[in-house]
């Protein structure tokens, strides 16, 4: 009985690390402060952290159009920043793929998948591939939430939106909405750090 017991441990230590631990990456860590950027939206416009005037952070998420993990998580990001945008966390979501390598994420493409998801939130591409590294994003979807202090933008949350990237309906956890609702409440993030499951980002 002991050893089932143990053994039924593990296999749930082995799942739940899946999730919960992240690899070793350069870039953003809890705690540190993420700089502004200037990227261009689907509508031609520069979008910048600083134009959020009224926002008390973001969730920022590193996404694109041809990844299956993305398109699976797509009415989920939609629906964060239906949610948190008017509570002062807007969704920025930022496109990092080389559009050479995946002609299918770019600026018309990204154009096209935003009207017809109905996308409310930025949709920037990030030309050049400079952003998303200074971040560490590896995958997307990638989230980092991030806390407007006086100091700056103060990274509180790095990983995967959910538990379960095949079926929202049977997600355990919603680390990001757990992360938010905690910030708003002026608390601790108590999950920081999640693995981000999904696509390698294409360079």
């Amino acid at each position: 009985m002991k050893t089932l017991k143990v053994l039924s441990l593990i296999v749930i230590m082995t799942v739940v690390s899946a999730f919960t631990v992240k690899p070793d990456t350069d870039g953003y860590k809890v705690g540190d402060l993420a700089t502004d950027f200037s990227l261009e939206n689907i509508d031609g416009k520069m979008v910048s952290l600083s134009d959020y005037k009224e926002a008390k952070g973001f969730i920022v998420v590193f996404t694109c159009n041809t990844c299956p993990y993305a398109v699976a998580y797509e009415d989920r990001i939609v629906a964060l920043d239906k949610k948190y945008a008017s509570k002062g966390y807007p969704v920025i979501a930022i496109m990092p793929n080389n559009t050479d390598v995946k002609p299918g994420d770019n600026m018309e493409a990204m154009k096209a998948r935003a009207k017809a998801k109905g996308f409310t939130f930025p949709y920037l591409v990030d030309k050049g591939q400079k952003i998303y590294p200074q971040y560490g994003a590896t995958k997307t979807p990638h989230v980092y939430i991030l806390e407007k202090t006086r100091k700056g933008n103060e990274v509180k949350y790095i990983g995967a939106i959910d538990d379960n990237y095949k079926d929202a309906a049977s997600v355990n956890t919603k680390y990001v909405e757990d992360a938010v609702d905690t910030l708003l409440d002026g608390g601790e993030v108590k999950v920081k750090e999640t693995r981000a499951i999904g696509c390698s980002i294409k360079v």
